[in-house]
C-alpha cells in the first residue's frame, strides 16, 4: 500500500461525489461533512462508475441501477451484502492524500500472443478507434508501441481506419491493421475494407466483441460480425478461449497476403485479457515467392505476335507496377508506346519518349490517340475496366498473374500467365528481329499537340473560379518526383489522371469500389507506409467532406499531409451525370466552411487561392509549410 496526492481541484464539496484519477486508477472520492471517502470506482452489479452518481440522504446511488452504498465505507443498506472496497483517506496540511494498494502487472494474455503474432509477421502499423469491447486488445498495442514495435494511430471514423490500412496495402503489398470495437465501430469498417477487396490490397482487420455468454442474445453491439464480414474478407474467424490464439493470428496475416484481400479477426471481450504463455507465431515457412515463370509455350506465341506487329502499344496496370523497368526495358527494345490505366499512373514518368500518359476516361489524348493506331496491345497487369477502354477488337497479348484475370471480359489473342517481370524478361529475351516501327516521333508530335491544348485550358478564366487544368499545371511544376499522390473520387480525379505530368510518383486511389472520401484518410495510409517521403492528397470538398474530421488525425500525429482541394461547393461530377442523362441538377449543391480557415482552425496550416495568378506562390507555401497543409483552390466546376 501507498499513500497518493489527489489534486486539489479534484477533492469535491460537501454532499457530492467525483470520479478521481489517482496513481492511474479512479476511485469515487466523496465528501460528507467533516467525513472524505475513496471507494472503488465500480459497483459490484454491472461495474458502474460510482463517482459519477450522487449523494442522497446519506447514500451513495450508482448513476446506472440505483444501488445504494455508504459513501465513506462502501457498505450497504441493511439486508444487502454487496459492499464496495474503500480506501483509507488522509486530509493533510498540504492536501489529500488516498491510501491505494500496489497496482497488479497484468499477466501476458492472450491479446499479447496474437499483436506480438502480427508484429513478428511485419505489421507495424494500426489504424483504429480503442472503446469498451477492445480494451483488452488495444492495452497489448500499447504494449507493443511501448516497445517500439509499432505504431498506433487513433483516428476519428474506423471508415478513415479502413481506407488508411487499404492504402498502406496498396502502396506496399504488405497489410496494416485496422482495429474497431464491436457493433457500430466494425459496421463502419466495411467501405474502406471493400474498397481493399475490390482493389486486392492485403488488410488485416481486428473487431473487439460483446462477451461471449450474451453473444447471440440480443446484447447491446450484439452483431454476428462474421456474418457481416464473410462476403468482404478473405477469411473471418472467431478466436475462442480454447484456440489457438497465435496461430489465428498468423493465419490472417498469411490469408490477407496470399488472398490479396481483407483477413478478419473478431475477439470477444473476455478472450482479449486471458492469461497466456503461448509463443509468438512466427513466418518462417509459412509464405512463398508467388512469382511464377511463365510457359514456355504460351510465351513463343506471344513473342510470335510480338515479332510481326509494326504498331505495337503497351498497356500497363497497377498490377505491372513492380514491373517498372522490364515494362520500359520491353517498351524501348520495340519503340513501342506506353499507355497506363488510371490505378498504374506514375508507372513510367511522362517525360520519357514513350510515355504516352493515362488511357481511357480519366486519360490524355495521347495515349488513345496511339492505342487507335496500334495494330497490336500487349497489356501487363491491367484489368480491362471500362473507364480504361482497352479496345476488345485490337488483337490482344494478355500478361497476368491471376487466372480469374484472363479473359475477364473480352476473348484475348494470346495470354501469359506468370509474374509481369519475369514475362516481360523472357519476352524480351526471345525477340530477335522485330518489325516495329519507331513510334516515338508519333509520341512526341501527340504529346505537342495536347500541351498546347493545355496550356489553353490552363489560360482559360470566366471569373468563376481557377481551371482544373491550371490547377494541376501548378502542382505538376511543385511536385517532388519522390512523392506519393492519394486522389478521392470526383471531376478533379478524372483532371488529375488527364492534365498532371506524372514525374514516376505512385497515385493511389479507390479504383474499382470508386469510394468518395478515400483520399483524405488514404494519405494517412500512405504516410506510415512510405516514411519520409512527402505525401500529398488531392480532393474536392464532396470527398474531402466525407471525413474532413481526419485532418485534426493528421494535426494530433504531425503528419505532413499536403493537401490539393478542389471546391466547387458541389457534388461537381453527379450534376454532370444527371446533365448527361437529360435530367435537372438536384440536391448537388454542398454548403461548406471555408476551408483554409478550418484547417486553421484544427491547427494546420491552410490557404486559399480563387485567381490562377495566385497558384505558383500559393504551391510554394503549401510544400514548404510544417506539418499538415491545406491548400483551398476556389474551382470553376465547368472548366474540367
Amino acid at each position: 500500500m501507498s499513500w497518493h496526492r489527489v489534486d486539489p481541484s479534484d477533492v469535491p464539496e460537501d454532499g457530492r461525489v467525483r470520479s478521481v484519477v489517482v496513481d492511474g486508477r479512479t476511485v469515487a472520492l466523496s465528501r460528507c461533512g467533516a467525513g472524505l471517502g475513496a471507494l472503488e470506482n465500480r459497483c459490484p452489479h454491472q461495474g458502474g462508475p460510482l463517482g459519477e452518481g450522487a449523494i442522497e440522504k446519506g447514500w451513495l446511488r450508482c448513476p446506472w441501477h440505483g444501488y445504494d452504498y455508504h459513501p465513506l465505507t462502501g457498505k450497504p443498506p441493511a439486508g444487502f451484502s454487496d459492499g464496495v472496497p474503500s480506501y483509507a483517506v488522509e486530509e493533510r496540511a498540504d492536501g489529500v492524500y488516498v491510501e491505494l494498494p500496489e497496482l497488479d502487472t497484468r499477466p501476458r494474455s492472450v491479446a499479447d500472443a496474437m499483436v506480438e503474432t502480427l508484429v513478428a509477421h511485419g505489421v507495424t502499423h494500426v489504424f483504429g478507434m480503442v472503446g469498451h469491447s477492445n480494451l483488452g486488445f488495444a492495452e497489448a498495442l500499447r504494449r507493443a508501441e511501448q516497445r517500439g514495435e509499432l505504431t498506433y494511430v487513433g483516428i476519428r471514423h474506423e471508415g478513415a481506419a479502413a481506407f488508411a490500412a487499404s492504402a498502406y496495402g496498396k502502396l506496399t503489398g504488405r497489410p496494416a491493421a485496422c482495429f474497431a470495437i464491436a457493433g457500430p465501430g466494425s459496421t463502419n469498417l466495411l467501405t474502406g475494407l471493400y474498397d481493399a477487396k475490390l482493389d486486392q490490397a492485403p488488410v488485416v482487420a481486428i473487431s473487439g466483441q460483446v462477451p461471449s455468454k450474451v453473444l447471440g442474445r440480443g446484447a447491446f453491439q450484439d452483431v454476428d460480425l462474421s456474418s457481416v464480414f464473410k462476403d468482404v474478407s478473405v477469411s473471418t474467424t472467431t478466436v475462442h478461449s480454447g484456440s489457438d490464439h497465435a496461430e489465428l493470428a498468423a493465419l490472417a496475416v498469411k490469408h490477407a497476403i496470399d488472398g490479396r484481400g481483407v483477413a478478419h479477426l473478431v475477439l470477444p471481450d473476455e478472450v482479449q485479457v486471458l492469461a497466456s504463455e503461448a509463443r509468438a507465431a512466427t513466418p518462417d515457412g509459412r509464405l512463398s515467392d508467388r512469382r511464377t515463370r511463365p510457359d514456355d509455350a504460351a510465351l513463343s506465341t506471344a513473342a510470335a505476335l510480338i515479332r510481326d506487329a509494326r504498331r505495337p502499344v503497351l498497356i500497363a496496370g497497377h498490377g505491372a507496377w513492380n514491373a517498372r523497368a522490364e515494362v520500359r526495358m520491353l517498351a524501348e527494345r520495340l519503340n513501342a508506346p506506353v499507355l497506363t490505366t488510371f490505378k498504374a499512373k506514375g508507372l513510367i514518368p511522362d517525360s520519357h519518349p514513350l510515355a504516352c500518359g493515362v488511357l481511357g476516361r480519366s486519360g490524355t489524348p495521347v495515349a488513345s490517340w496511339l492505342m487507335n493506331e496500334s495494330d497490336l496491345l500487349v497489356v501487363v497487369g491491367a484489368s480491362f475496366a471500362n473507364h480504361t477502354g482497352i479496345a476488345p477488337y485490337k488483337p490482344i497479348v494478355q500478361i497476368d498473374d491471376d487466372h480469374a484475370a484472363i479473359g475477364r471480359f473480352d476473348a484475348v489473342t494470346a495470354d501469359v500467365l506468370g509474374d509481369a517481370a519475369l514475362t516481360l524478361t523472357a519476352l524480351s529475351n526471345a525477340l530477335d528481329e522485330v518489325k516495329a516501327t519507331d513510334q516515338r516521333p508519333d509520341v512526341a508530335a501527340r504529346w505537342e499537340i495536347w500541351r498546347h491544348e493545355k496550356a489553353r485550358r490552363a489560360a482559360d478564366d470566366r471569373g468563376r473560379g481557377v481551371s482544373a487544368a491550371a490547377v494541376f499545371a501548378a502542382l505538376s511544376q511543385h511536385l517532388s518526383a519522390d512523392a506519393v499522390v492519394t486522389v478521392d473520387v470526383g471531376n478533379h480525379a478524372y483532371s488529375l489522371g488527364r492534365y498532371l505530368e506524372s514525374k514516376g510518383q505512385p497515385v493511389l486511389m479507390s479504383g474499382y469500389l470508386g469510394s468518395i472520401g478515400f483520399g483524405y484518410p488514404a494519405a494517412i495510409g500512405a504516410w506510415a507506409a512510405a516514411p519520409g517521403r512527402p505525401i500529398v492528397a488531392v480532393t474536392g470538398d464532396g470527398g474531402f467532406g466525407q471525413y474532413a474530421t481526419e485532418l485534426t488525425t493528421a494535426v494530433k500525429y504531425g503528419i505532413p499531409i499536403k493537401h490539393v482541394l478542389l471546391n466547387n461547393n458541389a457534388l461537381g461530377k453527379i450534376s454532370k451525370e444527371q446533365l448527361a442523362e437529360d435530367y435537372p441538377v438536384w440536391h448537388t449543391s454542398l454548403h461548406n466552411p471555408d476551408w483554409a480557415d478550418y484547417a486553421r482552425l484544427c491547427g494546420a496550416t491552410g490557404i486559399r487561392v480563387d485567381r490562377r495568378d495566385q497558384l505558383d506562390e500559393a504551391m510554394i507555401e503549401l510544400f514548404a509549410a510544417e506539418g499538415p497543409a491545406l491548400l483551398c483552390v476556389e474551382q470553376d466546376a465547368e472548366l474540367l
